[in-house]
């Protein structure tokens, strides 16, 4: 069963445990997340100016705003700006900085109706990350950089947590995509016609549970949750940052989310940033990892 943590004073290590168990955790917006999302809105309201970066999907022609989104958002993620906030971000939710790794954040755009929903504001069906060649230890960390509702969000579905789905995951390789697909994104207008995991089976989506934060507001989860982007059925455009950590010592000692389905080839270990100093995962603990990534040796028991 998936428990919703609320302003949890946990330490990082207990919150591992829970997060390698299903439950999911929530903030109130902090001092960090305050000021990643103003740096974020720095950018969008720049970019989309004169609109508001909510509206601007009911000025602009499909073929303007991607023009707009293909400096925007790998903008944002490069900035070395980005990068210093992201490590203030986790010193303060008690992540320890020699130990923990994160990936450089995305900013997202949900458009409402059926304006954009491929490329570079892909809309994600009904998945696991553990489907993207990630390994089973890495937490996601998602932030409304404006408000949201229901009818605007992500919708998490834990019938699944411990229930396998049929999945075309052992198709995907994460180099391959890191090479070919993502390069490919502002190419996909109308249609996405690139490949990616997804669900073989028919899935039971209702009821699901929506996590919705304060502006500026945070949640964490495993990503062998599954889940799904919800609809855009408001009036504004979502506009949200999600990044990945994993912890090396877990990651050394298999230590993660169970592996129901996932057969995805290739890994992102590569890509995370030790906190302290930006630095790459050292290469022997990535040469060991993917000695045999899809395994988990053991599960984190301390949850006081």
């Amino acid at each position: 069963m998936t428990a919703v943590i609320v302003n949890s004073t946990h330490s990082d290590d207990v919150r591992r445990s829970r997060l390698y168990a299903g439950d999911i955790y929530l903030y109130q917006a902090s001092t960090t997340t305050r000021a990643l999302c103003d740096y974020a809105k720095e950018y969008c309201e720049r970019a989309f100016a004169p609109y508001h970066p909510q509206e601007a999907q009911d000025h602009l022609s499909v073929t303007e705003y991607v023009e707009i989104l293909k400096g925007l958002k790998p903008g944002f993620i490069h900035d070395p700006i980005t990068k210093t906030l992201m490590q203030a971000l986790l010193a303060e939710y008690g992540c320890d900085p020699e130990e923990t790794y994160f990936d450089i954040p995305r900013l997202r755009t949900a458009c409402h109706g059926d304006y954009l929903s491929s490329g570079l504001a892909y809309a994600f069906k009904p998945h696991r990350d553990t489907w993207y060649s990630p390994p089973m230890c890495q937490l996601n960390w998602w932030l409304p950089v404006y408000p949201t509702e229901s009818d605007n969000c992500m919708a998490f579905h834990p019938a699944y947590w411990d229930r396998p789905v049929l999945n075309s995951s052992e198709e995907f390789d994460y180099q391959d995509w890191n090479n070919n697909g993502r390069k490919a994104a502002a190419n996909q207008v109308g249609k996405d016609t690139r490949r990616q995991s997804e669900a073989l089976e028919p899935l039971e989506l209702e009821p699901d549970l929506r996590v919705v934060p304060e502006e500026g507001g945070m949640f964490i989860f495993s990503a062998a949750h599954l889940h799904s982007s919800v609809p855009n059925t408001s009036s504004s455009t979502r506009i949200s940052l999600d990044f990945r950590t994993v912890h090396v010592g877990d990651l050394r000692n298999r230590v993660g989310a169970p592996n129901l389905d996932s057969a995805c080839s290739g890994t992102t270990v590569g890509d995370y940033l030790r906190a302290s100093d930006l630095s790459h995962l050292p290469q022997e603990v990535q040469e060991d990892y993917l000695s045999n990534p899809n395994s988990v040796r053991t599960t984190m028991t301390s949850c006081s």
